[in-house]
């Protein structure tokens, strides 16, 4: 069964989702970011699995449920803090962020069975999800971070590592307001979607 593993930052004003300010506050943004976190919990507590990790930069907070190894992220850059998240798993392992709060576990059940990797593509360019069936930290290490190209970047490394790479559907993550309605309606019954509505009412 495979490790699922969610990299994450504790919700706090001003060190979350700082490009939904404005229009939302520091304060409604770490809200946002909170809900989406606990959204992403939820389904991969709903997911068949090894083990469950959370790879969180701060503390856990009320929002986290049972049944997670908490670890902190390492020093350096997103390439680095990722290439540490997969060094601490032994066998297969899948990744994905806080940032998609429209993620399932059907979309979490991933099967390795005739491929070496699984690879989520985000609408901004980026990756959403990482799946690998042998964990090599290489393979992440110098791939150039919040950029148009990254998914593309890293994928490539993947191919070119000779791994047999499936791919996820392409999800949009939470980066700006915009952003936040169109995966808001993707997932309306979630407490995302639930949150930005009652903020989204006060600016009316």
């Amino acid at each position: 069964m495979t490790t699922l593993l969610v990299i994450a930052k504790e919700p706090l004003p001003g060190r979350v989702k700082t490009r939904l300010t404005p229009p939302f506050t520091p304060g409604e943004a770490a809200a946002l970011a909170e809900a989406s976190l606990a959204d992403t919990l939820e389904a991969v507590v709903a997911t068949p699995a090894a083990r469950r990790v959370l790879v969180l930069d701060g503390a856990p907070g009320p929002w986290l449920p049972p049944g997670f190894d908490v670890v902190p992220q390492c020093a350096g850059g997103l390439d680095e803090r990722l290439a540490d998240a997969f060094a601490r798993c032994e066998g297969p392992a899948l990744l994905i962020g806080m940032d998609t709060p429209q993620v399932t576990p059907e979309l979490l059940t991933v099967d390795f069975a005739g491929c070496d990797a699984w690879f989520g593509p985000a609408e901004d360019g980026g990756f959403w999800a990482l799946g690998l069936a042998e964990p090599d930290p290489a393979l992440l290490r110098g791939v150039p971070m919040s950029t148009p190209s990254t998914g593309a970047v890293q994928r490539a490394r993947l191919v070119a590592a000779g791994l047999r790479v499936r791919d996820l559907p392409r999800l949009r993550d939470v980066d700006d307001a915009r952003d936040a309605h169109a995966v808001a309606a993707l997932a309306p019954h979630g407490r995302f979607a639930a949150r930005l509505a009652r903020y989204a009412a006060a600016y009316r």
